[in-house]
């Protein structure tokens, strides 16, 4: 199954925890918190402005973002977890 977000949403692939700490030490997944860090895997085409003009999307695929961490809606696809959000919801894009 493919998505492909519509207008200003874009669909995110969260970056989990290591579940192993540098001590050894292994954090249950009921004490982990939600994740704010994830890889873009596909962009709408941007929303329409007041003025009629087409407003494009900041952020592109393959990006690196951090995100709100109550922000957008949980999909599975394929068996695998993304979030589907407003690009409002993308604070910043990590950069190397």
């Amino acid at each position: 199954m493919k998505i492909r977000p519509l207008q200003d949403r874009i669909l995110v692939q969260p970056i989990l925890e290591k579940e192993v700490q540098r001590g050894g030490i292994i954090i249950p997944d009921s004490a982990k918190e939600k994740p704010i860090e994830g890889r873009v895997k596909a962009v709408g085409k941007g929303k329409v402005g007041d003025d009629g003009k087409h407003i494009p999307v900041d952020v592109k695929v393959g990006d690196k973002v951090l995100y709100s961490k109550y922000g957008g809606t949980e999909v599975k696809v394929d068996g695998e977890d993304f979030l589907l959000m407003r690009e409002d919801d993308i604070l910043g894009i990590i950069e190397k």
